[in-house]
């Protein structure tokens, strides 16, 4: 696949993955689309979450910051990173108590790996065995500019 064609599929995905969370958040709040009749755990589990008060909406809310990040390409691996948690949920819900409905939940999965996967690059940083950060702090005692600052004031 050429850079071109790639950075196409990577904007593809991630107006996708962004559309669809921004559109399903804001249905949270609007209920403009209709929403499928749950029944045994499926509906307990959602009746917990409406009950709460707070939770439903905080979850559709993250919904649309994480949709708008990713439309307006700001921050998008940050918006991946705070999908993940919320993409595992929806995931695990409709494995475990509404099979029916995997198919878009599935899809939207792949999109988000598929981004995560192409912003491989920034979550490196994540996985250090050790921290360079320890290396900096010591260039900082030691009166090294750090990261752009100016050097230490002399004792």
């Amino acid at each position: 696949m050429t850079s071109s064609s790639r950075s196409k599929t990577v904007t593809a995905a991630r107006l996708l993955l962004g559309l669809g969370f921004f559109v399903f958040g804001l249905n949270g709040f609007f209920g403009f689309l209709p929403s499928p009749q749950h029944t045994g755990a499926a509906a307990a589990y959602l009746g917990g979450l409406f009950a709460a008060g707070y939770m439903f909406p905080f979850i559709k809310g993250t919904e649309v910051l994480v949709g708008t990040l990713l439309l307006s390409n700001r921050l998008v691996p940050l918006a991946l990173t705070i999908l993940a948690p919320v993409m595992l949920n929806i995931m695990a819900f409709h494995l475990f108590l509404d099979s029916a409905g995997i198919a878009l939940p599935a899809v939207l999965m792949g999109l988000q790996l598929y981004l995560a996967y192409s912003h491989r690059a920034a979550y490196a940083p994540l996985f250090a065995v050790r921290s360079t950060r320890v290396a900096a702090d010591r260039r900082w005692s030691q009166g090294d500019s750090y990261r752009g600052h100016a050097t230490a004031p002399a004792e």
